[in-house]
């Protein structure tokens, strides 16, 4: 027999500007249970949460939790009030029989001391005290918004063994794959104001969320059809008695009602990046740079090589100085030893991970235009911004939205569109998976996927790095930072220690990824660890594409021409064209070989590389 809920929503309904928000929501939580609630940007999640965790009332339906269950809700952005120390806001979250010294338990393991003025806290510092504040009473309950939002990864990792060891039922927001897929047992789907349910993880959520509105689809189609049918009838059938006619008219009209009351899903975000013309094959050259602060050394010695179309990554510990890092490689910074050189015909374009650029007093149609008219230049083609907006699946309505009255999802679409816009060969993204819904980073992902030039991207989300990037780049401590091929996942097999325990000295020069192609090309290949320390470079990996097409060319050239030697009287009858036609196939002959001695080493170099 199932326990009873621990917690129970029924027939949750919510209505903001004359459209139903949550339409009839039922939502029970047993003890133990780890749902994840997922849906778009504005379905309704956080304010559902908020229902759940009893911070605001729904227009009818029903909330009951067990008589002494304790919950606690992590909210996006927490509420210090009066605390004058991180340590007194975490404790006014316990309980009258919780043990105290689980609140200094806590903040050392999020690296805070208690003693911080909760005022001056940066972004991902609050999140750790807000985080303290909700595990410290090990409550029946847990209700966690975006809790992976401002961290780092050690701390997001830290956060995952502490949760998955909790006895605590959990409700998780979380934009964050892994995160999800790691914890989840089972999954609600918020969707056009109602809520569906599967008993099992975020893994399998996405192929059940397709199989679900393709059967939809399917059966508005067969409604669509069933009416075309029935109007049909009505022009040209109504000669039966009357009392069926009546009742077949009254069908019909039940029918156009059910389709003016279908909610359709919401549009897909149309992501495309404007591209400028190409940069030069080199993009990013840093020899021995080195940047330190107040004496603290920031970037020591560091040195890479990045060619056009690469997809470079930089992991690690808020602190550890990746912005910093980024901004020396793309020469917003100057090094104070080393050498930047950036290559020919650069055009970057930059999503910052600071929302502080966005105007709140703005309007989302001058936040585009730059206050100037009501067209925006996408990529030197000139666009009504109402159209532009609604590609990021903002509503014409919202073209006069200021910027402070929207979501954060909303605001981070916002910067794309307006990073996206200006032609680019270069995208600098720092954090641009914050806050976005998982629909939006599919299509956020497929469009880096398609986009020709090069990414260099400063990211936490550890699904996104893997799907994303070919080389990380992360801190070894004393300023010292080692590049890896691969993603995340990639860099930690060959790094051996996670981002919390810096790798071996050894470890590191004997894993580091060497930038420069020329000195990697000349290790002996029978060399393995030669092998592991580089990665294809951009023209071997050309190479390796079009090799294949170049020998199936020169293949049918060859046939051609041994075709037309086969004639033996070609020789008496035209010397002249026999010679020239023996040479041209004994020149593509010696290319054909060339080729397929140039394809067989690549094939073998990427094997090897593949499978370090």
């Amino acid at each position: 027999m199932a326990p009873p809920p621990l917690l129970q929503l029924k027939d949750i309904g919510l209505t903001f500007g004359g459209h139903p928000l949550l339409d009839g929501v039922e939502l029970a939580v047993a003890p133990g249970e780890r749902v994840c609630l997922v849906g778009r940007n504005g379905s309704g999640k956080s304010t559902l949460l908020k229902i759940a965790a009893g911070l605001i009332e729904s227009d009818r339906g029903s909330r009951f939790v067990q008589p002494g269950a304790t919950v606690r809700y992590l909210p996006q952005e927490p509420d210090f009030g009066d605390a004058q120390t991180v340590l007194a806001y975490v404790e006014a979250g316990l309980g009258p029989g919780d043990d105290p010294y689980r609140a200094t338990y806590l903040l050392e393991q999020l690296g805070l001391t208690g003693e911080e003025n909760p005022a001056t806290l940066s972004g991902g510092e609050a999140r750790r005290a807000a985080i303290a504040r909700v595990l410290a009473p090990a409550p029946d309950i847990l209700l966690l918004d975006e809790p992976t939002n401002h961290l780092d990864l050690p701390v997001i990792e830290w956060l995952e063994a502490e949760l998955d060891a909790t006895r605590s039922a959990m409700v998780m927001i979380s934009h964050d794959r892994r995160f999800l897929a790691d914890l989840s047992r089972i999954t609600v789907w918020l969707d056009r104001g109602r809520l569906r349910r599967i008993e099992r993880g975020f893994s399998d959520f996405e192929a059940w969320r397709d199989d679900v509105l393709a059967e939809e689809e399917r059966e508005q189609h067969k409604l669509d059809r069933k009416i075309v049918a029935e109007e049909h009838w009505m022009r040209y059938g109504v000669t039966a008695r009357r009392k069926r006619n009546m009742r077949r008219v009254g069908e019909l009209q039940a029918l156009r009602q059910a389709r003016r009351d279908y909610r359709a899903t919401a549009g897909s975000v149309s992501l495309a990046a404007a591209q400028a013309d190409k940069s030069g094959t080199l993009v990013v050259e840093a020899k021995g740079i080195s940047k330190a602060y107040d004496g603290r050394p920031i970037v020591t010695d560091f040195s890479t090589r990045i060619q056009r179309g690469d997809r470079i990554g930089i992991v690690g510990p808020n602190g550890t100085g990746k912005t910093t890092l980024l901004s020396l490689l793309t020469g917003v910074l100057a090094p104070d030893s080393g050498t930047i050189r950036l290559g020919a015909n650069i055009e970057m374009a930059t999503l910052e991970q600071s929302r502080d650029s966005l105007d709140a007093n703005a309007t989302v149609a001058d936040t585009l235009t730059g206050g100037r008219g009501d067209s925006v230049m996408v990529g030197g083609t000139q666009r009504h911004v109402v159209g532009y907006m609604k590609d990021f699946l903002f509503s014409p309505e919202q073209a006069r939205t200021v910027v402070g009255a929207l979501s954060g999802g909303e605001r981070g679409r916002l910067m794309l569109a307006r990073a996206l816009a200006k032609p680019s060969n270069v995208l600098v993204l720092d954090e641009p998976t914050n806050d976005l819904d998982l629909d939006t980073l599919d299509v956020l992902e497929e469009m880096l996927a398609d986009y020709a030039g090069t990414v260099l991207l400063i990211s936490h989300d550890r699904d996104f790095l893997d799907r994303i990037v070919a080389a990380v780049i992360v801190p070894e401590g004393d300023g010292r930072w080692t590049e890896y091929a691969g993603g995340y996942t990639d860099m930690i097999s060959q790094r051996g220690a996670d981002l919390f325990r810096p790798a071996a000295a050894k470890q590191a020069k004997e894993k580091a990824f060497v930038a420069d192609d020329a000195a990697a090309t000349a290790a002996p290949a029978g060399d393995a660890k030669a092998v592991a320390r580089r990665k294809l470079s951009f023209n071997e990996k050309h190479a390796l594409e079009t090799l294949p097409k170049t020998m199936a060319k020169l293949q049918q050239q060859i046939a051609t021409l041994h075709q037309k030697l086969a004639d033996p009287a070609l020789f008496a009858r035209d010397r002249k064209t026999f010679d020239e036609t023996s040479q041209a196939a004994a020149k593509a002959e010696a290319e054909l070989a060339a080729a397929e001695e140039r394809w067989l080493e690549l094939e073998i170099l990427r094997e090897e590389i593949e499978g370090r």
